[in-house]
This record gives C-alpha cells, structure tokens and sequence, in this order.
C-alpha cells in the first residue's frame, strides 16, 4: 500500500513541476551524452585542454541527472529514463555525427544555454507552488549551465 505524499505541495501541482523536471532531466541527459561524446571524439591542437574540459562538464552533468531524476522521485512522479523518452522530451538535438572541435564548443554553448532556460521555464511553477527545494536546485542548474556557456563561449574568441 503506498503512502499519501503530505509536503505541503499539492498533487497536481507536483505533478505539473514534475513534468517540467522531466524536460529538464531530458536536457541534461541529452547535453551529458553529447559532451561525453565529444570527450571520446575530439581532435586538434586544443585536444587536451578540451578532452579534459568536457570531461569535466560531463562529470558534473552525470551528478545532475540523478538530482534532478531524484526531486522527480522526491514529488511523487516516475522520472524518464530511456533514450525514447529522452528524445520526446529534451529540446536539445542529438549528435550523430563528430563535428571538428570548434562545432563541437558551439554545440554545447547552444546545449547548454537550451538547459539553462529548461530551467527558467519550470522555476515559475516551483515558485507559485512553494516548492523552494525545486527552486533551489534550478537555481542551481542555471547558474551552473550559464556559467559553463560563458566558459565556452571565451574559447571561440579570435
């Protein structure tokens, strides 16, 4: 027999915010394929810095899933996990093939600015519902995504 979920938000509104966090758990996936594809495949003068970069941001990425998959838990909704699903859900195109290395940082600018305003867009229904732990956590997603497009970003300077 399952519990009633008593944390002060109601059910439809878990229900719309764990919608919301469906799209941003696909975003995330999507971009942390993506990056850790880009780990295996580039190439060029800037392979190690990039190599170690991407790894890095995909390393992060791979810890954000699970946080935002868990909140999806958290607020009583099974969160998606199959590339299906994934695919339906994220805003973010797949990569099918190995772009050079420039294409590849434009890419996860483009990916990871997509994140940041998934997260944008389901902050407003966490903040009408109270729901200040989704808050947090996209708080937290967007300053992580904006920041690491900025990084990017200065990596395409000329």
């Amino acid at each position: 027999m399952a519990v009633a979920i008593d944390i002060g938000i109601p059910a439809k509104e878990r229900k719309n915010i764990a919608e919301g966090l469906s799209h941003l758990l696909a975003d995330t996936y999507t971009l942390y394929l993506k990056t850790h594809n880009y780990h295996w495949n580039v190439t060029g003068p800037m392979f190690q810095t990039l190599h170690t970069m991407f790894m890095t941001q995909y390393t992060e990425l791979g810890v954000a899933v699970d946080d935002v998959a868990e909140r999806i838990r958290a607020l009583g909704d099974f969160a998606p996990g199959s590339y299906k699903a994934f695919s339906k859900l994220s805003s973010i195109p797949e990569e099918d093939k190995v772009p050079n290395a420039r294409a590849m940082i434009m890419n996860l600018v483009k990916g990871n600015e997509a994140v940041a305003r998934t997260a944008r867009k389901v902050f407003p229904i966490a903040e009408k519902s109270n729901d200040e732990p989704t808050c947090d956590l996209l708080t937290q997603r967007m300053q992580i995504h904006e920041k690491t497009a900025w990084m990017l970003r200065s990596l395409l300077e000329k």
